[in-house]
């Protein structure tokens, strides 16, 4: 779907106020942490940018591209430009917390990645043990897609990373990860579905 005039931009739109009442002071929270984030990120090329937010909406740049699952990127040259993505949020400390999720990979018309959906993306003033073990995890659940993609291109090295999740990842595994994707797929019905057909579009807003 392309937009029906040059002034048209295509927009994703979280409306906290549409939660059911005893979730939307979580859903302001989530939203408010990816607001946050896409402002902290907004020099980094194929992360959307953030146009607009209030107490109760959210509305971000569309990005081009297909998700991960659909694409199936089988380029070693994706994977390369990916790890230097994920390196580029480390080095503004900040991690993006949901990197297994194919559907947050994206892969752009000219075959690279862009990422979404940042609502459990952290920052940290410093580089501490908590930053340095979630951003491993971020690290590794890339390396899990490499793995299904190409797996005759791991390395010795990303092999033993893939092989050592935190014990952050382990606790969040079997606490709280069903819960989130409960709350915000199922309740909330929050998706980041570039290439799934369902964008929007905003006139108000201009390339």
């Amino acid at each position: 779907m392309q937009p029906d005039s040059p002034d048209e931009t295509l927009v994703v739109v979280r409306n906290t106020a549409d939660a059911r009442w005893w979730l939307r002071s979580l859903a302001r929270a989530l939203a408010k942490r990816e607001a946050r984030a896409l402002e902290h990120l907004r020099d980094i090329e194929r992360i959307p940018r953030l146009l607009s937010f209030s107490n109760s909406q959210l509305t971000r740049e569309w990005i081009d591209a297909e998700p991960m699952h659909r694409a199936k990127p089988e380029n070693i040259a994706y994977f390369r430009h990916a790890s230097r993505l994920v390196r580029q949020l480390h080095t503004l400390r900040l991690v993006h917390n949901d990197l297994a999720k194919e559907s947050n990979w994206l892969v752009t018309p000219d075959g690279l990645p862009a990422l979404v959906d940042f609502q459990l993306a952290a920052r940290s003033r410093h580089r501490g043990k908590l930053f340095r073990m979630l951003a491993h995890d971020d690290v590794r659940h890339l390396l899990k897609h490499k793995r299904s993609y190409l797996p005759e291109r791991l390395t010795a090295r990303e092999r033993r990373i893939l092989a050592s999740p935190s014990m952050v990842s382990r606790v969040w595994k079997a606490t709280g990860k069903r819960l989130y994707r409960l709350v915000t797929r199922r309740i909330l019905g929050w998706s980041d579905r570039e290439g799934a057909g369902d964008r929007l579009h905003d006139p108000r807003q201009t390339r």
